[in-house]
C-alpha cells in the first residue's frame, strides 16, 4: 500500500493490543498510527483519519455507542470494531449501525487485519473516483447546456445584433452634431460588448463559477480557458457490467488514460462491436451477472485484436481460462487500475 494512502486511529485501552496493532499498521507500509485509550479521547482528536480500529470494551464506553459519531467525524472514515469474543449478535450490530467490519481479538487477527485494511483502503478509493465520476458526469452535463446556450444565442442574437450594428454605422456616417456622435458611439461599444460575450460563451471549456450576489452564483466567462492536459488517444474501450456506479468508475479511470469509452448492454452486443476496428480494450465485470459462467458466458474469438480484463471476486483462474488476458479483483485500487491495464495491453502487443 502507499505510504499516504491510510491514516489510522487506535482506540484501545490494551496497551499490548495497540503495540500488536500498530507493528501490523507498520509492517503494511503505512503511516505512523496513532493511539487514544479511551472513547472521550477519541472524540477528543482534531486531526481526520481514514480508518479507525475501534474497540468495543473501553473504560467510559463501548464501540457501538461511539460508532455513529466517529462515522460523521471529517472525511467519514471507515471504523473497523475489534472484541474481544465472537459474538454474532454484536457483529450484525455494528456493521448494520455503519461499521465497515468486524474483527476478533484472537490469534487470526495478526493475518486478517492487513486483509481488512487493504480492502477498506480500496473501497473507499472506488468511493472518492466513484465520487470524482459524479463531478465529471456534472461538469459534463453543464458544458453540454452551455453549448446548447451558445447555439441558441447565436442563433436568437447575431442577426438583430448584425443588423443593430449596420444601423449604427450607417447613422454614425450620417450624423453630423457631436452629442448624437457621442450617443451613437456609446451604442457601438455596447454591440460591441454583446459580441464579446457571445464570443466568450462559444469558447468555454469549463463551466467555472463566480459569486454574483450572496450565495448566487454566475458563469465566469472572463477567465482564461484553462490549457489542456495532453492524453495520448489509445483506441476504443467497451465495457460490460452489470453495477452503474462501477460503469461510471471504469469509464472515468480509462477516459483519463485516453480511452474513448463505451457501454454495452449484453454478451450479443459485445461480441458485435468487439469486432469493429479500433477495438483496443473489453473490460467485463464478471459480478453482478446471473450467470455463473467465466466471463458471463461471453467467449472471445482466438484471433481477437484486443485485450480483454476481467473484474473478478475470486482468484480469476476461470476467467482466464475462459480468454481474459488479464484479471483484476474487486474491490480494485483505482490508482494502479489503468497502470495494470495498460501494462496487459502492452503484453499483449509485445
Amino acid at each position: 500500500m502507499p505510504e499516504h494512502s491510510v491514516r489510522v486511529l487506535i482506540v484501545d485501552d490494551d496497551p499490548a493490543m495497540g503495540t500488536l496493532v500498530r507493528q501490523l499498521i507498520r509492517a503494511q507500509g503505512l503511516p505512523e498510527p496513532r493511539i487514544v485509550m479511551s472513547g472521550g479521547e477519541a472524540l477528543a482528536v482534531g486531526e481526520p483519519f481514514d480508518i479507525i480500529l475501534l474497540d468495543h470494551q473501553l473504560p467510559d464506553t463501548t464501540g457501538l455507542e461511539l460508532l455513529a459519531s466517529l462515522r460523521m467525524r471529517e472525511g467519514r472514515p471507515s471504523v473497523i470494531l475489534i472484541t474481544g469474543n465472537g459474538d454474532e449478535s454484536l457483529a450484525a450490530s455494528a456493521l448494520r449501525m455503519g461499521a465497515d467490519d468486524y474483527l476478533i481479538k484472537d490469534q487470526s487477527l495478526p493475518k486478517l487485519l492487513p486483509q481488512v485494511l487493504e480492502r477498506v483502503r480500496r473501497t473507499r478509493a472506488l468511493r472518492d473516483a466513484l465520487a470524482a465520476a459524479e463531478e465529471d458526469l456534472v461538469r459534463a452535463e453543464r458544458l453540454a447546456a452551455i453549448g446548447q446556450l451558445n447555439v441558441t444565442l447565436h442563433h436568437e442574437i447575431n442577426n438583430p445584433l448584425m443588423s443593430a450594428s449596420a444601423e449604427v454605422e450607417l447613422m454614425l456616417e450620417r450624423s453630423a452634431g457631436p452629442a448624437e456622435r457621442q450617443s451613437l458611439e456609446s451604442v457601438r461599444q455596447s454591440l460591441a460588448r454583446i459580441r464579446d460575450v457571445l464570443k466568450r460563451v462559444g469558447e468555454l471549456d469549463e463551466a467555472r463559477t463566480k459569486n454574483y450576489v450572496g450565495d448566487v452564483g454566475m458563469i465566469d466567462i472572463s477567465a482564461a480557458p484553462a490549457p489542456a492536459a495532453r492524453v495520448v488517444p489509445r483506441g476504443e474501450a467497451l465495457l460490460l457490467m452489470a453495477d452503474e456506479d462501477l460503469v461510471r468508475v471504469v469509464s472515468l479511470l480509462l477516459r483519463h488514460a485516453g480511452f474513448t469509452v463505451r457501454q454495452v448492454i449484453d454478451q450479443e452486443a459485445l461480441g458485435r462491436e468487439s469486432g469493429k476496428l479500433g477495438i483496443r480494450l473489453v473490460v467485463i465485470g464478471c459480478a453482478g451477472f446471473l450467470s455463473d459462467r467465466p466471463l458471463g458466458g461471453f467467449k472471445p474469438p482466438r484471433d481477437h485484436l484486443y485485450t480483454l480484463v476481467a473484474l473478478v471476486r475470486g482468484d480469476g483462474a476461470a476467467e482466464k481460462a475462459a480468454g481474459a488476458n488479464h484479471t483484476v479483483t474487486l474491490p480494485f485500487d483505482p490508482g494502479s487500475f489503468t497502470e495494470e491495464v495498460l501494462r496487459a495491453i502492452e503484453q499483449g502487443d509485445a
